[in-house]
């Protein structure tokens, strides 16, 4: 949509100046005499290098779930106060500092006085908006309870914040641990043992086998190493391409559910966020086929998605939730057999709720669980590995040693 500069008289009789974003310059005069702006010149602003700078700073620009948090926060608080929309969005747009939302506010004002919907204005921005976001908005705009819907929303938002932040904390130290003995690795096998290795040599020691297997990985990293570059370099392409296909989703969500320790937390991160996502969209008045397609598209895993999608065929024969559930090999026991209860009981969004607060608690502690058993396992392969070279240097010493005695 192109921008355009305009000057325009407002009702003080002062001339004022700015930018804004419309199909065309009568939809530009349009909206300023809805603003109560008398228009003088209107121009289509051209694409400069400033401009484009802009846009490209705005395409790079990402909006943080911190961002999206506070975002939600003050619209909120400002329809709580009775603020019409068309306002809250304007001076939440002069209040962000994140350059794409703020391009993504203007928009909106345009959208929605153009006549569209919330929820559908914020759908056109799905880069920022995910859909279990856009769905709430049209749960609270269709019932009339956006603030109450948006307060909900925004626990969804703290609470999934708080899951992927606990989830990273735990796999950081790990990962940084793994990546500087890489670096050791590297750097003792192309420039300490190769010198170690002339010195042996040049005595006619034979060399013990530790010795001679760093001998022969340095001689392949030396004659091959554009080969093994290559090699990495094009394997790396061909999975990010697999990765992005449904299919290679499908294999590496699948994978990391099955692997040891790591699959464990993901469950249970899994089942917190499934809990407590369809217990507010419950709330909400959301249909419970209509929350299952939002559970597909939010739950961050694709082999989870796909048994979403083939509960929602279950439910469609009418067969309840818990019973489809039970069939699933992601679901745990204790998951299945509450749901039975509240579908039972006509509390299913009480026992939801319970069961979000249990994995909760379950995540930190699987967290925990996963720091304690990494420790030990990173210290072993330390070891290990400082053992291999110590051996692949002193055993030729100490037969140079006895050579010199």
């Amino acid at each position: 949509m192109p921008h355009f500069s305009y000057k325009a008289i407002n009702q003080r009789g002062i001339e004022i100046s700015g930018f804004i974003e419309a199909k065309s310059v009568e939809a530009v005069q349009r909206l300023l005499n809805e603003q109560g702006l008398i228009p003088s010149a209107v121009a289509e602003k051209s694409l400069g290098s400033g401009s484009l700078l802009a846009g490209i700073e705005a395409k790079l620009a990402s909006v943080t779930m911190k961002e999206l948090i506070l975002f939600t926060k003050q619209f909120r608080t400002m329809l709580v106060a009775g603020l019409p929309i068309l306002k809250v969005l304007e001076i939440l747009e002069h209040q962000t500092q994140n350059l794409k939302l703020k391009k993504a506010l203007t928009s909106l004002t345009v959208e929605i006085k153009e006549g569209l919907a919330l929820n559908e204005a914020f759908g056109k921005h799905p880069g920022i908006f995910s859909p279990l976001y856009i769905s709430m908005i049209e749960a609270g705009e269709s019932s009339g309870t956006l603030p109450d819907v948006l307060d909900r929303l925004v626990y969804i938002l703290e609470h999934e914040h708080k899951v992927r932040s606990d989830i990273k904390s735990a796999l950081q130290y790990p990962i940084m641990v793994m990546v500087a003995l890489g670096i050791a690795f590297f750097v003792l096998l192309t420039f300490v043992i190769p010198k170690f290795v002339g010195i042996f040599a040049k005595a006619g020691l034979e060399l013990p086998l530790p010795t001679l297997i760093c001998l022969y990985l340095y001689q392949f990293l030396q004659n091959y190493w554009h080969l093994l570059l290559g090699g990495l370099v094009i394997v790396f392409l061909a999975l990010r391409y697999w990765f992005k296909t449904e299919q290679g989703q499908y294999v590496r969500d699948r994978f990391i559910l099955r692997t040891p320790l790591v699959g464990v937390l993901f469950v249970k991160a899994a089942m917190s966020r499934f809990a407590s996502i369809f217990s507010i969209l419950q709330a909400s008045g959301v249909p419970v086929l209509s929350s299952l397609d939002i559970l597909s598209a939010t739950i961050g895993n694709v082999a989870i998605s796909r048994e979403f999608s083939r509960l929602k065929g279950k439910i469609q024969e009418g067969r309840g939730i818990a019973v489809p559930l039970e069939s699933s090999e992601y679901f745990p026991p204790m998951v299945v057999d509450m749901v039975a209860v509240g579908e039972e009981s006509g509390e299913l969004e009480q026992m939801l709720r319970i069961i979000s607060t249990h994995y909760d608690d379950e995540v930190e502690y699987a967290v925990k669980g996963l720091s304690e058993a990494i420790g030990p396992i990173l210290i072993v392969s330390l070891a290990v590995m400082v053992g291999f070279f110590a051996m692949a240097i002193f055993l030729p010493m100490w037969d140079l040693t006895k050579m010199a005695r």
